[in-house]
């Protein structure tokens, strides 16, 4: 399925102080022209990399993603990004792209070179994006995008050769935007729409407006296809939104239709694996039981695609769910953002506790496991060919051992205000 990013979290979160951690190792203009040389990579994007002077700088650390090292070699991004937040890497996998929504631009990063090949500038910052299986084109919805004679809100068609726009097409108040596994349709949701604007995507340039409409959903946030692209199923957040009931909707989208609709407790992100797909969510006023100090939790919900029904849910922490990745060992790992933070001291009720944003569901062995971890999570990723999952929380790197899943002994260690990982191979 094609990978998109959504970007939720707030500005703030990026130009928040600094974290303190020890590091191993340095940076400089040889190391970037050189390259790290490294078969498996990770990028992690850092906005306050100190340079050892006295000042920071923003950049890509190069994490060994077969040793869980820190490479000691970096993507420089002065003069390009100054804060970068989210990233997303190409189908084919050549290169990386990185957002600022700050400077309202996303860097292209060539990733065998591991530098910067072009930057694209936008008129708003990119909450959602998605990269064509082509390699040469991208989408990116912007909320706020001035549109001449017309509401506010665009997606944006990014070159990313030419590090341009090469097309807008207006829809109001976009915020989410998801692409299908062949490139042919997107399923776009606005602020204070219950209807999706699907685009065409052969329909844009031509005298064919490649907007259509399809109605209707509560609160939709977000959307997961099958494999052929014609069946999308809308995440409805409904409650946890301002709505009135969660759900997941199958549309057809050939037809552009409803076919089906499944009240889940909540939905917020999802993923498919066979014919289960898992979604997450906050219902609100939903207790956490014994255990924890936390008064307010989340749900994974199960739901079997073939019988269209959903399954007993999981409790887990609450939040604003936008990050969920399965292992190929069957780990379930999702992460939210704004969720509540607990850190009770040693002699208290549920005495020594720590809980942040991130929850590990074993879809094999069923059982929820909450880290002692505190924090949003930005940014995880699972690698490849390894029982080990990189997650940044809290504005650092964890790394976790998926055969127990809790962090594993090795840990890489990096001095900056990290937000996002993605491996790089």
């Amino acid at each position: 399925m094609t990978k998109a990013w959504l970007f939720l979290g707030t500005i703030a979160v990026l130009i928040a102080g600094s974290v303190t951690l020890i590091s191993c190792g340095s940076s400089s203009g040889n190391n970037q022209q050189t390259g790290s040389g490294l078969k498996s990579r990770a990028f992690v994007s850092n906005a306050l990399a100190p340079t050892g002077t006295g000042s920071n700088l923003p950049v890509l650390d190069i994490v060994d993603a077969s040793t869980d090292t820190f490479s000691g070699f970096t993507v420089g991004l002065s003069g390009t990004l100054s804060h970068p937040g989210p990233m997303l890497l190409s189908p084919d996998h050549t290169f990386t792209l990185v957002a600022s929504p700050i400077d309202h631009a996303i860097g292209v990063v060539n990733n065998s070179g591991e530098s910067v090949s072009g930057t694209i500038s936008l008129p708003d910052f990119a909450s959602s994006m998605a990269i064509a299986p082509d390699n040469a084109t991208a989408y990116a919805a912007l909320r706020n995008a001035p549109v001449a004679g017309q509401p506010q809100g665009a997606v944006e068609v990014l070159s990313v050769a030419g590090a341009s726009i090469s097309a807008t097409i207006p829809v109001a108040n976009v915020r989410y935007l998801f692409l299908d596994p062949l490139g042919v349709r997107i399923l776009t949701f606005s602020d204070g729409s219950n209807q999706a604007t699907a685009i065409t995507t052969a329909n844009i340039g031509t005298a064919t407006d490649p907007r259509s409409y399809i109605c209707c959903f509560d609160n939709p946030v977000g959307a997961i296809f099958a494999d052929d692209g014609n069946t999308a199923y809308v995440l409805e957040c409904g409650p946890e939104c301002g709505g009135s009931s969660a759900a997941v909707s199958k549309v057809d989208m050939t037809a552009g239709l409803v076919t089906n609709r499944i009240p889940v407790p909540g939905a917020t992100v999802a993923v498919i694996k066979g014919t289960t797909l898992w979604t997450a969510g906050t219902p609100p006023g939903t207790a956490c039981g014994s255990g924890t100090a936390a008064a307010n939790c989340g749900t994974l919900t199960p739901v079997d695609l073939s019988a269209l029904t959903a399954g007993t849910p999981q409790i887990i922490t609450d939040g604003f769910h936008n990050h969920m990745e399965l292992t190929t060992d069957g780990q379930l790992f999702i992460g939210a953002i704004n969720c509540t933070e607990i850190n009770v001291p040693a002699g208290g009720g549920n005495a020594g506790e720590t809980r942040g944003c991130l929850s590990i569901y074993n879809t094999v062995s069923p059982a929820v496991v909450v880290p002692p971890a505190a924090g949003d999570v930005t940014g995880i990723a699972p690698i490849l060919g390894r029982a080990v999952v990189y997650v940044v929380q809290g504005g650092a790197l964890d790394i976790y051992d998926t055969t127990k899943d809790q962090l594993q002994t090795t840990q890489v260690t990096i001095v900056g205000q990290l937000y996002d990982v993605k491996q790089a191979f």
